[in-house]
C-alpha cells in the first residue's frame, strides 16, 4: 500500500467539539461547520496517518462490536476528503471511488450507521460580528458607533450599514 492510503486528519484552523454521538468541526478557513455522526467521528479520529483502512475497520469492529467492512471506512475518509478535513496529500483522488459508488456498494448491508457529514457554510467572520443590519437608511443612523464604522449612514442591498460613496 502506498503511504497515501494512510489519512490523516487535518489538525490546523478547526474548532471542534465533542458531543455525546457526534462530533461538530468548524473549519477556520473555508467558513464551514461540519456535523459528523458518530461512525464518521470515530473514523476520523482514527485518520492518524499511521492507520490504513484495514486498520480503521478493525479498529471500528472492536469500537462498535460489529462486523465492519473496508468499504464503509473507504465512504468516511471519501467524505472527510471531499470536506477537506484530511491534511493536503494524504489521499489521492485516484485511490478510491465516487461517494455515489460507495454508497451503493456499502447500501444497509453495514450493521452500524453508515458514515454522515452534514455542512453548512457560515457567513465569513468579518460579517459574523455586524451588528449594523438594517432596512432602512434611517437604522444606520441609530446604530452609528456601535459595531457600524463611523459615517455609515446608507443601507446597502445586503441589509448592512455602510459609509456612503
Amino acid at each position: 500500500m502506498a503511504n497515501s492510503t494512510f489519512p490523516k486528519a487535518r489538525e490546523n484552523d478547526l474548532v471542534v467539539q465533542n458531543m455525546i454521538d457526534e462530533v461538530l468541526v468548524y473549519d477556520l478557513i473555508t467558513n464551514e461547520a461540519h456535523c459528523l455522526n458518530k461512525t464518521a467521528a470515530f473514523v476520523w479520529s482514527c485518520c492518524s496517518g499511521d492507520a490504513s483502512v484495514i486498520d480503521i475497520a478493525r479498529s471500528a469492529e472492536v469500537r462498535f462490536g460489529s462486523p465492519v467492512d473496508a468499504d464503509l471506512v473507504i465512504l468516511a475518509v471519501t467524505q472527510l476528503k471531499d470536506r477537506r478535513l484530511l491534511s493536503e496529500g494524504s489521499m489521492s483522488d485516484a485511490e478510491f471511488p465516487s461517494r455515489r459508488a460507495m454508497i451503493k456498494k456499502v447500501g444497509l448491508a453495514s450493521a452500524i450507521a453508515v458514515p454522515v457529514i452534514a455542512s453548512i457554510v457560515a457567513p465569513q467572520n468579518v460579517l459574523a460580528g455586524v451588528s449594523c443590519t438594517c432596512i432602512s437608511p434611517n437604522q444606520c443612523n441609530s446604530q452609528a458607533g456601535n459595531s457600524c464604522p463611523p459615517l455609515a449612514f446608507n443601507c446597502n442591498p445586503n441589509g448592512i450599514c455602510v459609509v456612503a460613496p
